[in-house]
């Protein structure tokens, strides 16, 4: 009976070599099917390839890495699963098969976590699970907006369109998302630099100046209103350092847990989309969020009623999501979109208007679409226009803090100069 060599993938999807007796190729490829390999390359003993395989095989042996385990609560980075779509949907689209690419996704995969997730995707669907199935086991990497566009891909026949669109809809988001966190961190900064400068000013170089100024003039009646003000404002924070530090973390921790419950999580959405100068970024960005998924699912062939639910689930703001659980009760008894949208006092005239044109002329899904490709315009606008405003507020601020400090602490020592000199030229 002949030898034959074999390289093979395992159920985590690493490669092992070695090689078995059979009575022909495929009778090899059987057994190593039956032991829970999956073949990439066998050969039989003397033939061309197999010293080819040999010599791979001991690479790979040689080689080998530990496979990581990944588990139902697994969670990777958002950028990660953009690439793995992108990368996937261009192998489908070239036509490679969907395990296919999964494998060659897998062998690359740098992330060790989304690496034991590709393989576990390719063992399943190997033993005749759907895609979608598979993509169930990891909840938290694969939301609901993913699974049912694939599922409705599957039903479709049009995988590689439906993952080309989650690849465009995932670079979209990120790309929406990273404008919004530039226009956040620069102010939050500033804050953060601003309030520490003002403590350590005011606990440090304050109470060092107060000691000179009881030195130079003996008492403090002698000194400036202003500097007394700072440097009782200072005092008063050295006493109580502990309590603002308490204070300042049951803020924190009471907002979240305000933030945790139904009623404080609305009231916190709500003030959100009314905040002067970032609720105008936050509602255009909570609106092209929702008309982008709604848009995407819809186009991708997921029913209306099903879409609105996953569009709720995803929406990231309570508000936004009442509106749109009010929106799927409408369409639920045949009636128009319109209404809710308009009674929710959330969304522009025109965001109604663009709706209203696409229902009546059954181009939804495109209008959707065309509306997040304005508002997402709007929000780099915004964005842009927030930043350029908050510079120089913010430098202004925190020039007149310090500025007040510092001129509170040379005042006495102006009075002190002119006494020092009014004296000498008497």
């Amino acid at each position: 009976m002949p030898t034959f060599h074999y390289i093979a993938l395992d159920q985590n999807g690493q490669e092992t070599a070695g090689d078995l007796d059979a009575a022909s190729e495929a009778d090899a490829i059987n057994q190593l099917r039956q032991t829970g390999l999956y073949p990439t390359s066998v050969a039989a003993e003397g033939q061309g390839q197999s010293a080819a395989i040999k010599k791979r095989a001991k690479a790979t042996t040689k080689g080998k890495t530990k496979s990581v385990k990944v588990g139902v609560n697994a969670k990777v980075k958002s950028k990660s699963l953009m690439i793995f779509t992108r990368q996937l949907a261009t192998l489908i689209d070239s036509g490679l098969p969907l395990l296919r690419g999964l494998t060659v996704l897998g062998r690359q995969e740098p992330n060790p976590i989304m690496k034991g997730t590709i393989n576990t995707l390719a063992d399943n669907v190997q033993t005749g699970s759907t895609f979608s199935e598979s993509l169930q086991q990891y909840p938290r990497i694969f939301n609901k907006l993913y699974v049912n566009m694939v599922k409705a891909g599957e039903l479709g026949g049009v995988l590689e369109l439906v993952l080309n669109r989650l690849a465009e809809y995932q670079e979209k988001a990120q790309k929406l998302k990273n404008k919004i966190v530039a226009a956040m961190v620069y102010p939050i900064i500033v804050m953060f630099i601003a309030a520490g400068i003002m403590v350590f000013l005011m606990l440090v170089i304050v109470p060092r100046f107060e000691a000179i100024f009881e030195d130079m003039l003996g008492s403090k009646d002698k000194l400036p209103e202003l500097t007394k003000f700072v440097i009782g404002f200072s005092r008063t924070m050295a006493d109580n350092v502990w309590y603002l530090l308490g204070a300042t973390i049951a803020i924190v921790v009471g907002w979240r847990m305000m933030a945790a419950t139904k009623g404080g999580r609305r009231w916190i959405d709500r003030m959100k989309l009314k905040l002067p100068l970032f609720g105008d970024v936050q509602s255009k960005t909570a609106i092209s969020r929702f008309t982008r998924t709604l848009g995407t699912l819809v186009t991708s062939g997921v029913p209306i009623l099903q879409a609105l639910n996953i569009t709720r689930d995803t929406a990231g703001n309570t508000i936004i999501s009442d509106a749109i659980t009010k929106v799927h009760d409408a369409v639920k008894e045949g009636e128009s979109m319109v209404a809710p949208l308009e009674s929710s006092g959330v969304f522009p005239p025109m965001v109604i208007s663009m709706v209203d044109v696409g229902e009546e002329t059954g181009q939804l899904p495109e209008m959707l679409l065309k509306i997040a490709d304005v508002y997402e315009d709007e929000v780099d606008n915004s964005v842009s226009a927030l930043t350029s405003m908050l510079e120089p507020l913010m430098i202004v601020v925190l020039a007149l803090v310090v500025g007040v400090i510092v001129m509170a602490l040379f005042l006495p020592l102006i009075d002190v100069i002119k006494n020092l000199s009014g004296g000498a030229g008497g």
